[in-house]
């Protein structure tokens, strides 16, 4: 376990990391996260990262209220990324230590993260899976 704690993101994250483009529509988002099987997508416009979208931001599309009229599916399909992600988001540094990352996906109930360098260019993406294979690497016992 020792050895765990001294692991940094740079050594586990996923590099390069896919991104989309603000004007991506929500049918495109859809059939990335079904081609790439991933969680997340960080937004990227101009070389920088100004936001997230996530399985679950598409999802919250399809939420309504009673009171609220509901849309056609085609009208939601046409929604950008830019409409729905998420502007604040939690990230890391690639020299951030994964304890770290493990404390912030528990306490922000995240499955990955983007990994950002100094400048705010994005350097990777840390996953809930790096997390995992760093701990049987670390951590796991020889059979």
């Amino acid at each position: 376990m020792h050895r765990f704690l001294e692991e940094v993101t740079a050594h586990y994250m996923t590099s390069p990391a896919k991104v989309i483009s603000p004007d991506t529509t929500m049918r495109e988002l859809m059939a990335k996260f079904e081609e790439d099987d991933f969680n997340a997508y960080p937004v990227r416009e101009n070389g920088h990262i100004v936001g997230v979208v996530t399985k679950f931001d598409c999802l919250h599309c399809f939420a309504f209220t009673p009171g609220s009229m509901v849309p056609h599916y085609d009208e939601l399909m046409r929604q950008s990324a830019n409409q729905i992600m998420t502007k604040t988001f939690v990230y890391v540094r690639p020299m951030t230590k994964l304890t770290r990352v493990l404390q912030l996906m528990i306490e922000h109930r995240l499955r990955s993260m983007p990994v950002l360098e100094s400048n705010q260019s994005l350097a990777g993406m840390i996953s809930r899976e790096d997390i995992l294979k760093a701990l049987k690497r670390c951590c796991g016992t020889a059979h």
